[in-house]
């Protein structure tokens, strides 16, 4: 397996399909924590995100799994903030202004805009939630959305392993 990613293309687009190839080759590491540190990890160099992480479903909450970037908030109750929003809507949430959605819980001063995305378990149930801040206002789009949901669906197959 390769230790390093290599990123081609001018685009965000191209980009996020050279990654999501070799996310896929990742994935083929059968430790699961082994795989989801490095493809966090690719995520975020790949793609030049401020921070980006796990959150795992835990006991009613979710408990900070792997990530990259600065310190993060480690135990998000259901409902709250982006991340407990999007594991209790079980849908993607972009926020373009984190400062203007009701309840985030600002891990980062820095953190301006972010995405979250859910991970489900084979009984449709959630896992997990994908999160992402940028330090620029709405840096997330629908292309972003799409592409993520690529790598989420990368990360469910080995979480359902």
């Amino acid at each position: 397996m390769a230790e390093s990613i290599i990123i081609s293309g001018t685009t965000k687009e191209e980009k996020y399909t050279s990654l999501l190839a070799q996310l896929k080759s990742l994935a083929e590491e059968p430790d699961v924590y082994a795989a989801l540190g490095n493809i966090i990890s690719a995520l975020k160099y790949g793609m030049d995100f401020f921070w980006i992480g796990l959150y795992i479903v835990k006991n009613n909450e979710l408990v900070l799994g792997p990530f990259q970037g600065t310190v993060a908030c480690t135990r998000i109750g259901f409902g709250k903030g982006v991340c407990g929003n999007a594991w209790k809507n079980k849908k993607t949430i972009v926020v373009d202004d984190v400062d203007t959605f009701e309840g985030h819980i600002a891990c980062s001063t820095e953190s301006k805009s972010e995405i979250v995305l859910p991970v489900f378990g084979k009984t449709g149930d959630v896992l997990m939630v994908l999160d992402i801040d940028s330090t620029r206002l709405a840096d997330f789009n629908s292309m972003d959305e799409l592409k993520l949901t690529e790598a989420v669906h990368i990360i469910e197959s080995i979480v359902n392993r």
